[in-house]
């Protein structure tokens, strides 16, 4: 219509032109001419003046338009946040899925450190940062029955390098945490295998980030570092009902060490049963019991068998050396570990502990040797709150504060008080100096010490994502019985404060 109007203007204005410059320089013939053109342009103004009406009238009648609605499309994935804030993707069945996964444990701590003897070795310990844990990762699932996770481990910093032996406590050469593929379409059995946690003994089955203290007991790191823990590759089975957890699991060395067989592969064979006898939401009591088998220790050159070590920290990552420490036991073709466990919450309190037996056997006629290590651990809930059963993994959740944290004062989060007992003792036929005689080439006795730690831990859980961790630990190493220094105390007494920031989905 706009355009009609501006075309007639213009005509008309050529037409006035047309007619001014006619009447002043033309003769009468083109002045005849010039008339016509002039009659048939205002023939045609007048039909653009009709078109122009017509127009305007099919607009003004004309009814309002219609807008159509595009069909609904089912969306191909949803984006969802699980209750502890992990982000996910799935497919709207649900059945695939892919979600992010992270965890970071920041240690700062000190200690205060008496060496019992010159002889003592160190004579210090370090103070200082660690980034015990730096995770970050993925799990999800194929068709609803396959499962997997992907995680890789930045942590360590100062957990005896790269490279160091499990029996200094040191990171592995590699990173990876997890790889491993569930199939869970035999319920209530799931079949996995790959690099994992092996959740054997009841503290193993307590995820890092639920554990009560910043570091599980020694009894409890040396139980698994013949066959379990963090990083292991392993094959098994396991399955559960509300109360009834059960488990086997053969395990070969873990991620970054040599899997030459049979020079320096470790292989065991891994169970654990546990039972919740008495199950409600106001009081809990369970028991369980484990055994491991060192089927394969890693052999030296020609053949014979490796030395085994057994040894741990006294419960804090701050410092990478082992106080407590039997050596390198020579001759060792074979090893068994046998463990109980319980464990009751009653309200807001809570109780668990374990018990460990460890069998070594040696060659050349040399004695077995037997060890014994054990803690029991207890905490209250100022807030409230109260640790949960889990029954896919047979072990107890963390607190999940009832009102988080807010600067309004809304909420405080939850408070939790703790204290462990810990004891293990390395000494074997070491009582008497007859007792470090050999045999077959091999020490009849063996003396790597009895360590006893107690434990006093503060945890603040601001949400269901950020814990703080305070814990002070009193340690004492009593070693009198070594072959190089009999009679001479080289063990340690020492006092640790440590705090721990935690944020995990």
């Amino acid at each position: 219509m706009f355009r009609s109007q501006w075309q007639l203007s213009c005509t008309v204005g050529l037409v006035a032109l047309l007619s001014a410059g006619a009447a002043n320089a033309q003769s009468p013939g083109q002045i005849d001419k010039l008339q016509a053109q002039i009659n048939e342009l205002q023939r045609q103004i007048a039909a653009l003046k009709g078109q122009v009406k017509a127009t305007e009238k099919r607009v003004a009648t004309a009814p309002p338009p219609v807008y159509t609605k595009a069909p609904y499309r089912e969306p191909t994935a949803i984006v969802e946040m699980s209750p502890n804030n992990r982000p996910s993707i799935c497919t709207p069945d649900e059945l695939n899925c892919i979600a992010l996964t992270g965890r970071l444990h920041l240690d700062v701590g000190g200690y205060s450190y008496h060496p019992n003897s010159a002889l003592t070795a160190p004579h210090d310990l370090d103070s200082g940062v660690n980034a015990r844990r730096a995770r970050l990762g993925v799990v999800g699932k194929f068709m609803g029955d396959w499962q997997y996770t992907f995680i890789y481990d930045f942590g360590g910093s100062s957990d005896g390098g790269l490279g160091a032996s499990a029996g200094n406590g040191g990171a592995p050469t590699s990173g990876i945490e997890n790889a491993y593929v569930s199939y869970t379409g035999l319920k209530p059995f799931a079949i996995e295998g790959g690099y994992m946690d092996v959740p054997w003994t009841l503290d193993e089955a307590t995820s890092s980030n639920d554990i009560m203290f910043m570091e599980r007991s020694s009894s409890q790191v040396i139980a698994t570092s013949l066959g379990g823990g963090d990083f292991r590759s392993a094959i098994g089975i396991r399955g559960n009902t509300d109360r009834l957890w059960g488990g086997v699991y053969l395990t070969g060395p873990t991620s970054g060490a040599s899997h030459s067989w049979p020079a320096s592969e470790q292989d065991a064979l891994l169970t654990r049963v546990s039972y919740q006898v008495l199950q409600d939401k106001d009081y809990s009591f369970h028991i369980g019991g484990n055994a491991l088998w060192l089927l394969h220790n890693a052999g030296a050159a020609g053949g014979l068998p490796a030395t085994l070590t057994l040894s741990d920290r006294p419960e804090l990552r701050i410092d990478p050396t082992a106080i407590l420490s039997t050596g390198a036991l020579a001759g060792v073709d074979g090893a068994q570990v046998y463990g109980a466990e319980a464990a009751a919450g009653v309200g807001s309190f809570f109780v668990q502990g374990e018990y460990f037996h460890y069998d070594i056997d040696r060659m050349f006629g040399a004695p077995s040797l037997s060890f014994n290590g054990g803690y029991v651990e207890a905490s209250y809930t100022l807030t409230g709150e109260a640790r949960k059963y889990s029954p896919g993994s047979g072990a107890y959740s963390s607190i999940t504060p009832a009102h988080p944290f807010s600067r309004d004062g809304s909420g405080w989060g939850a408070w939790e008080i703790a204290g462990r007992y810990s004891t293990i003792d390395l000494n074997d036929n070491s009582n008497s100096l007859a007792g470090l005689a050999a045999i077959g080439g091999l020490p009849f006795g063996v003396s790597g010490g009895q360590q006893t730690v107690y434990t006093v831990g503060l945890n603040w859980y601001v949400n269901r994502n950020v814990r703080l961790m305070f814990d002070y630990l009193h340690g004492e190493i009593d070693n009198k019985f070594t072959a190089a220094a009999p009679g001479v105390d080289v063990g340690a007494k020492f006092d640790a404060l440590a705090m721990r920031t935690q944020v995990a989905f």
